[in-house]
């Protein structure tokens, strides 16, 4: 067990090991902060948190710097957030303000994440999985070509262009219009695309040869509002803190181009009641990402809630990311909201 005086030793070097990235040690901290004890009474608990390894010594001699643990402690302990400025709430407003659609939100998160941070920003996007097909619309782009677009109730729009066997007219895309949406339009998206394969398999409809190009189209479409989607920016923030890392950045920037992996971690991340999660360091081993620390919020959005975040480091200011983050999600929760009111 740590004593609230330990806790606080091990909050001063992990803040001051964050803004110097150099090793701490007990006469810096009597210097910096106001404990009322002496350096020697310091070096003492400085001695009850390695032994619960909690810090380590980088070299002999030398002062300390939090381990993973440590940090995880650190975490677990955090009495508040660190507030976000004017100026940072101001930047995250007017860069979510009035979005082109979905993806624009999802891209701007992210940039003003990363801005924010200094860090990988990552956003999950919201699940299409349980959302309703309000619309469907066909547009010609040729008498043998169709332009088909979907749209969800959760604010997902989707457009695939399908090659037709055979040369429609207008009349005959307004009724393969109408026939389509009376079976999809109103119907969640797994049930939407069951009602098509049922249609394919129907012998009644083999002759529909147009009917069956689009129905095959569509349902391809709607299995990519069923995929989880991952959207980062900032990646070459991993090159210009290559230093925090004791080994490589590689693994970090793998994970990044395959996305499948932090879809893993991001959406297995344990969050308190605030809707906050932080995982650190050697927790992420099993992911291969044992040198990096990711710290994400909830966010709601009418399919149920995803996450948006950051990854780093584990030397990363974990208060200032944590609250940028909360604040991020927020708004997105709330842009959201209010596009899903408008509709």
């Amino acid at each position: 067990m740590v004593s609230e005086r330990g806790l606080q030793v091990l909050r001063a070097i992990v803040q001051d090991y964050v803004e110097t990235h150099e090793p701490v040690g007990s006469r810096s901290i009597v210097d910096r902060y106001s404990f009322g004890v002496s350096a020697a009474t310091i070096r003492n608990d400085m001695a009850l948190l390695e032994d619960e390894e909690l810090i380590a010594a980088p070299h002999t001699s030398s002062g300390r710097v939090p381990t993973d643990k440590g940090y995880r402690v650190f975490v677990d302990h955090l009495a508040q957030l660190r507030p976000l400025s004017v100026a940072q709430r101001t930047a995250i407003e007017s860069f979510l303000t009035a979005p082109s659609d979905l993806d624009d939100l999802m891209v701007r998160t992210v940039r003003v994440l990363t801005q924010l941070t200094g860090q990988v920003a990552l956003a999950q996007y919201p699940s299409f999985a349980r959302a309703n097909l309000t619309h469907l619309e066909l547009v010609a782009l040729a008498p043998n070509r169709l332009l088909i677009v979907l749209v969800t109730d959760a604010g997902g729009v989707s457009q695939r262009i399908a090659p037709l066997p055979v040369e429609v007219d207008e009349a005959d895309m307004a009724l393969l219009r109408a026939r389509l949406s009376a079976l999809i339009t109103g119907r969640a998206v797994s049930d939407a695309a069951e009602r098509l394969q049922a249609l394919l398999a129907d012998d009644a409809h083999s002759h529909d040869v147009v009917l069956r190009a689009l129905a095959t189209v569509v349902i391809d479409e709607l299995g990519t509002f069923r995929q989880e989607r991952l959207v980062m920016a900032g990646a070459a923030t991993l090159a210009r803190r290559e230093q925090d890392f004791r080994g490589s950045i590689h693994p970090l920037l793998e994970a990044i181009e395959e996305q499948v992996t932090l879809l893993r971690l991001m959406s297995e991340m344990e969050a308190d009641s605030h809707g906050l999660a932080a995982s650190i360091g050697t927790e992420n081993a099993s992911f291969g990402l044992g040198e990096a620390s990711i710290v994400a919020s909830n966010y709601a959005a009418p399919s149920g809630t995803a996450r948006v975040g950051v990854m780093g480091p584990t030397r990363m200011d974990y208060p200032s990311n944590l609250a940028a983050a909360r604040a991020v999600a927020r708004y997105l929760s709330r842009m959201l909201d209010e596009d899903e009111a408008a509709r």
